[in-house]
């Protein structure tokens, strides 16, 4: 240790050879001729190139001779001359002032190369003159000799004198302590980089860094690592590894390398003064001067994942996230609170929880996803239902299977992970900040990418674009534009073309989503990593394009992979099976919007989505791509994709290897689900859509499509109960239209609503229920599982017990929750009375169909459960219950019409299908039939106010009626059109 101190309290020598001198003696020369020598030569031995006066015509009809020449050569070295001497000036300021980096001089990249190799190596002389004096000498050095308290002169001191002593004398101990910790640096050859300016649009990272001169970018961690907390020469910290800034200064680790690498301060000949005085003071401020025992492979040895966090310079493509949000409370998409506690949303939830009891986690952590994958589904089974409906008339057509097996597993991770509200929050944002734009006669910016939590949506900017409109606020960064979720929701459903429909998920980070813009992006977008892997992220971001709530019109075309997936939305999907067919499309494409913006007269697409004109060409074309590109396919596509973003058109490519040509950003996934955009700054937790899900996905809308052929399977019959008196149920729930119970008590008054309301959710699914899938429609905003499992054991107590003592509450094989036979719904009820009537006894005895139909009509109370608190049932917006029941009524009322019309019972019939026109008022097949009973009554008069009233409720409706009720109306009274023109 003594000889250590003594290395480290001697005075640094200069370590500067002949050859430095020689070196930096001949650039001085190089400088003086070029810069001083040139411009002399040209004035002294060619003059003015210049002509005297103003040239005419005549000059071009003269011959060029060889003083024209010379005078066009002389003006070209002029100009060369400009060009040089701008580059040394500004290579000259950057080495005085020690920040920042040396500005670029427009296409002087060979000129400003060599002025900066002159300048550096004529550094060499002002670095080796300061070490001969004794007062530039100390330039850059500790700052102990400012603080050595001097010898007093006074045998006595006051007690202000000794404080006064005391604090130099501890200032000089610090002093000193820095001193050798930055001695001891130098002797162990710490090395350190400082960050280089941007380049156009391209910032320097640490990852690259990494890259360059450790030779591997995931160990960009250990960089961060060394230099977190430490005060920057611009009184900044690092905090998070993707926020670096130019001119500040990383401490590298021991085995680092490179040639743009600085030892320390005496090492460091080719940067200015300033910059070593700048290394010298960061050094003091690392683990040498905290530790002086660390050796530098004990410092570096250290990893954990850096967050992607911090403001960046506007004039970057970089996605990050606002450098305050790490202050931010714990909350994420759909998250809430319950009762006080933080509780998570279904995707936090899946994260936290180990059990997912079956459910497939990569839907779970997916809430925008699943609720864009979830609404699709029911508008497609609705779709199945009508149709099958409409069929159903003529004796044929069958509902929608309900899923099984794994695509059971899929549906209820679906419904456990939606979160519609947030697909709605983001949608009101975006169109209200559209229409607000539109109000004060602004354009849309080009959006970069969307931060979405449970507070706030942020939106970051290409690049400023003054201020946000209210209640749009700034960011910490001009670029970002923010809204509370407050003021989102009270947007309000707006008529308005969706602004940025290209936004989609590409995963997590600090509890918060990203959303980028694939329509902005200017240029590829390239995906590496293994191909299952691949594979995943690329379908997750084909079904949320296909089925996303913030959307209107768009295309996404893919090509080669994902043909199944078209079953999502065939009209916006399609499927191309080679790249060479799609850059036939595509270059057709380029051509027709570039030419359609020239003649409508805007710069982008963004112009034509918001004003009065809003013209649906200006919707985006998506191209995901997972056929790898040859050689001359990449270049056409690097081409088509450079000026993409204001046509409206992205590139998504995934390939095998890296440095795909054209590539704006470039992602990779690795096998642990992480997204990797180095120059980006992120590192996320991917959003991904694995095979197994995806066919299950695919499966569940090719089950939605209404299939005759298709054999129901055995557990996707609709449920039956005993009609007969033997069948009397031991509970009973009446559902179509006030809840009512019977053969329950009321539970306790705390747990009463949530009880009811479960008990009426496994009374729909009598197939089972998984107990996640219930905690998510009880509750929306999270719940922990010892809640969950309390209200299932409560709930199984409640209901009680069989005679055999078995309870009326189980689980299955697969863990959901099942009821027993004994409890019964009125819509159990209702569907085996019309099941019986039309496929049982009652179908061979018209006696006992009409009494089964009469019964189950007599069911019908209004719509389903009535008077259900406002606020609950949320989860009923996610069934096909609502579209289900107004069927079976009608199908009920139809089937009791026909009877009564084949027994001439015409007001019979009519009385039936009003019963059913209350609940079901849309119904064409009940009108129809009104019609034709009506009709069977012989009553023109009557006949001609229904024709007069169903022609003025098809106009109130704005579409006139249905051709077939048209049709009808012209067989059985053709009169009824002039009833309604004077109507």
């Amino acid at each position: 240790m003594a000889s250590r101190t003594s290395r480290t309290s001697a005075a640094p020598r200069p370590r500067r050879t002949t050859g430095d001198f020689v070196k930096a003696f001949f650039a001085f020369l190089a400088l003086a001729v070029l810069v001083f020598g040139v411009p002399v030569a040209l004035a002294s031995q060619v003059g003015w190139p210049l002509p005297d006066e103003v040239p005419s015509l005549d000059l071009l009809r003269q011959p060029i001779t060889v003083s024209t020449f010379v005078n066009v050569l002389t003006v070209i070295v002029w100009l060369a001359w400009a060009q040089f001497t701008a580059c040394v000036l500004v290579e000259v300021k950057a080495a005085v002032s020690g920040f920042g980096m040396p500005t670029r001089v427009p296409a002087a990249g060979a000129s400003q190369a060599l002025a900066r190799q002159l300048v550096a190596a004529l550094l060499l002389v002002t670095a080796g003159a300061a070490s001969f004096a004794p007062g530039l000498s100390q330039i850059g050095q500790s700052l102990a000799d400012q603080h050595h308290p001097g010898v007093s002169a006074s045998a006595q001191q006051t007690p202000g004198q000794q404080a006064q002593q005391a604090a130099q004398e501890r200032a000089a101990e610090q002093a000193e302590s820095d001193r050798q910790a930055a001695e001891q640096a130098r002797e162990e050859g710490t090395k350190f980089y400082r960050i280089a300016p941007p380049e156009g649009r391209h910032h320097d990272s640490l990852w690259e860094i990494a890259e360059r001169h450790l030779g591997d970018g995931r160990r960009y961690a250990e960089i961060y690592e060394l230099n977190k907390d430490r005060v920057q020469p611009d009184g900044e910290q690092l905090s998070k590894a993707s926020l670096i800034r130019p001119g500040w200064i990383m401490e590298m680790p021991a085995d680092a390398f490179g040639g743009d690498l600085v030892e320390m301060p005496d090492e460091a000949p080719q940067v200015s003064q300033k910059v070593r005085e700048q290394i010298t003071e960061y050094a003091k401020s690392g683990e040498h001067a905290q530790d002086t025992q660390v050796a530098p492979e004990t410092r570096t040895d250290r990893g954990g994942a850096a967050a992607s966090t911090g403001s960046v310079d506007i004039d970057t493509t970089q996605i990050t996230l606002p450098r305050d949000w790490q202050h931010a409370s714990p909350s994420a998409v759909g998250a809430g609170s319950d009762a006080g506690s933080d509780a998570l949303s279904g995707t936090q939830a899946a994260a936290a929880d180990d059990s997912s009891m079956g459910l497939p986690e990569a839907l779970l952590a997916s809430p925008l996803l699943a609720a864009g994958l979830l609404a699709a589904l029911g508008r497609r089974r609705r779709t199945a239902l009508w149709q099958s409906a409409m069929r159903a008339v003529s004796g044929g057509g069958t509902p929608p299977p309900l899923p099984t097996g794994d695509a059971a597993d899929v549906h209820d991770a679906l419904l456990v992970g939606a979160d519609p509200d947030a697909v709605r929050r983001l949608d009101r944002a975006l169109r209200g900040l559209s229409e607000a734009l539109t109000a004060a006669s602004r354009p849309l910016p080009t959006v970069y990418a969307a931060w979405l939590t449970a507070d706030e949506v942020h939106l970051q900017l290409d690049q400023p674009h003054g201020n946000p409109p209210a209640p749009w606020r700034h960011g910490e960064d001009p670029a970002f534009w923010s809204l509370d979720s407050a003021s989102a929701d009270a947007y309000g459903d707006l008529d308005t073309a969706a602004p940025y429909p290209g936004l989609v998920s590409l995963g997590t980070l600090d509890r918060s989503r990203l959303l980028l813009n694939l329509e902005s992006v200017p240029g590829l977008v390239s995906l590496t990593g293994a191909a299952q892997d691949r594979a995943a992220v690329m379908s997750s971001i084909a079904a949320e394009l296909a089925t996303n709530g913030w959307s209107d019109r768009m295309t996404i075309t893919l090509v080669g992979f994902g043909e199944e997936l078209s079953a999502l939305s065939p009209s916006r999907l399609r499927h191309l099976d080679g790249i060479d067919d799609m850059l036939q499309v595509m270059e057709a494409e380029t051509r027709q919007r570039s030419g359609a913006l020239g003649v409508a007269g805007h710069d982008s697409v963004l112009t034509g989505r918001t004003g009065p004109v809003r013209d649906n060409r200006w919707s985006p074309h998506l191209v995901l791509i997972a056929a790898e590109p040859a050689e001359e396919q990449a270049r056409k596509l690097a081409a088509l994709a450079a000026g993409a973003g204001r046509l409206g058109l992205g590139y998504l490519v995934g390939t095998g290897t890296k440095d795909l040509p054209g590539s704006a950003w470039e992602l990779e996934i690795t096998e642990d689900g992480r997204l990797l955009a180095p120059l980006l700054g992120l590192e996320l937790t991917a959003q991904l859509l694995p095979r197994a899900q995806h066919e299950a996905v695919v499966r569940l809308f090719n089950d939605a499509i209404p299939d005759d052929d298709r054999p129901v399977p055995p557990g996707a019959r609709p449920f039956l109960v005993d009609i007969s008196e033997q069948g009397r149920p031991a509970v009973y729930a009446r559902l179509v239209g006030p809840y009512e119970l019977i053969g329950l008590e009321d539970p306790d008054s705390g747990h009463s609503v949530l009880m009811r309301e479960a008990l009426a959710l496994l009374l729909l699914h009598r197939e089972g229920v998984n107990p996640r899938v219930l905690a998510a429609a009880l509750w929306p905003r999270g719940v922990t599982d010892d809640v969950r499992d309390a209200l299932v054991e409560r709930l199984r107590a409640w209901l009680g017990t069989e005679e055999d003592g078995s309870a009326r509450l189980t689980a299955d094989a697969s863990g959901r929750l099942v009821l027993a036979k004994s409890v019964v719904s009125d819509l159990d009820v209702l569907r085996s009375l019309h099941h019986e009537a039309t496929q049982g006894r009652g179908a061979r005895d018209a006696a006992v169909r009409e009494r089964l139909l009469g019964d189950a009509l007599g069911l019908v109370r209004g719509p389903l459960l009535a008077d259900r608190p406002a606020g609950r049932y949320q989860w009923l917006g996610h069934e096909i219950i609502d579209a289900q029941l107004p069927l079976l009524v009608a199908d009920v009322a139809l089937a009791l019409c026909a009877h009564h019309l084949g027994l001439g019972q015409a007001d019979k019939a009519i009385s039936a299908v009003t019963v059913a026109l209350s609940s079901s008022p849309e119904d064409e097949r009940l009108w129809n039939e009104l019609v034709r009973a009506t009709h069977a009554t012989g009553d023109e008069a009557r006949l001609a106010a229904l024709g007069a009233s169903l022609a003025a409720r098809g106009r109130e409706h704005g579409r006139g009626l249905p051709p077939r009720t048209e049709a009808l109306l012209d067989h059985l009274y053709p009169a009824w059109r002039g009833g309604a023109a004077a109507g």
